[in-house]
C-alpha cells in the first residue's frame, strides 16, 4: 500500500463525490487532507481525524483566482505547503452551442479550466522546493472524445489534458509528476440528474440508468470514486513516478468503441 505519512494533499471540490471519495483513498494512506468545497464538510473532518491525520476545510471558490490565491496560501501557513494537488472541482451544463447560456460557458471554463491553471501555478514551486510533488488533474473522458450539448465541459476537459501535458513537459527533470486521470459516468449527483431527468419522462429510473450507460459505458457499471482513488494513489507511489503527461481513461470501455 501506498504510504504518504508526512505528505498534505488538496483535493478541490472534495466535500462530495469523485473528490470525496479521492481524498479518503489520500487520507487511508496516511496523508494530511485539505478539503475544499461548498458542502458541509464536518463529517469528513471527523472520519478523516479518526484515521490519525491532520485535516482542514477551505471553502475557496475555485472560479475566483483570489479566493485560490488565499487557499493555496492557507495550506502553506497551516500544512507547510501542497504535496499532492488534486484539481477535481467541476460544472456542467447542457445545451447546443447556438443556445449555450454565455454566463454559464464563462463559469464552466472558470471552474473547471481556469482553476486547474491557477491551482497548479501557485502550488508549483513549493513541489519545486521541496523536491517532490504530485499533480492530479481530474479530467473527464470528455477531455478526449465530445457528446452532443457539453460544448464547454468538453472544451474545459480538453483544455486540461492540454495543460497537463504541459506541466508534465516542464517538470519533466523533477520529482514533480502531472496527469489526468479521465472518468466515465461515474454516478455523482451531476450524473443523478441526467438519469432523473430521463425517468421524469416516465421511464422507470432502473432502465433510465441502464439506458445511460448503455450509450457510451459498456461494462454497464459505473466507475466509483474509490477505484479513483485508488489510481491517485499508484501515480502518487514509486511505481508511478515515471508516469508524465498521461490521460488516463477509466471508462469501462467507453473509449475502447
Amino acid at each position: 500500500m501506498t504510504t504518504l505519512s508526512g505528505k498534505t494533499a488538496l483535493v478541490t471540490g472534495s466535500t462530495s463525490g469523485i473528490g470525496l471519495g479521492i481524498a479518503l483513498s489520500l487520507a487511508k494512506a496516511g496523508a494530511n487532507l485539505i478539503l475544499n468545497g461548498f458542502g458541509d464538510a464536518s463529517k469528513v473532518i471527523a472520519e478523516v481525524e479518526q484515521l490519525g491525520g491532520k485535516v482542514g476545510h477551505h471553502p475557496a471558490d475555485v472560479s475566483d483566482p483570489a479566493q485560490i490565491a488565499d487557499m493555496i496560501a492557507y495550506a502553506e501557513r497551516e500544512f507547510g505547503g501542497v504535496d499532492i494537488l488534486v484539481n477535481n472541482a467541476g460544472i456542467q451544463h447542457v445545451a447546443a452551442v447556438d443556445e449555450f447560456p454565455v454566463e454559464r460557458w464563462d463559469s464552466i471554463i472558470a471552474i473547471n479550466l481556469s482553476s486547474v491553471f491557477h491551482s497548479t501555478r501557485l502550488s508549483l514551486p513549493g513541489m519545486r522546493a521541496k523536491g517532490w510533488g504530485r499533480v492530479i488533474n481530474i479530467a473527464s473522458v470528455h477531455g478526449l472524445v465530445g457528446s452532443v450539448g457539453k460544448a464547454a465541459y468538453v472544451a474545459a476537459k480538453h483544455g486540461v489534458i492540454g495543460l497537463t501535458k504541459v506541466v508534465a513537459l516542464e517538470t519533466a527533470t523533477t520529482q514533480v509528476t502531472c496527469n489526468a486521470i479521465c472518468p466515465g459516468w461515474v454516478l455523482t449527483p451531476l450524473v443523478q440528474k441526467q438519469i432523473d431527468d430521463r425517468a421524469a419522462s416516465g421511464v422507470d429510473p432502473q432502465q433510465a440508468q441502464h439506458d445511460l450507460l448503455a450509450e457510451k459505458q459498456p461494462s454497464l457499471e459505473f466507475v466509483t470514486p474509490p477505484q479513483l482513488g485508488e489510481l491517485v494513489l499508484f501515480l502518487c507511489s514509486e511505481a508511478g513516478s515515471q508516469v508524465r503527461g498521461a490521460a488516463w481513461n477509466v471508462d469501462g470501455g467507453w473509449l475502447a468503441q
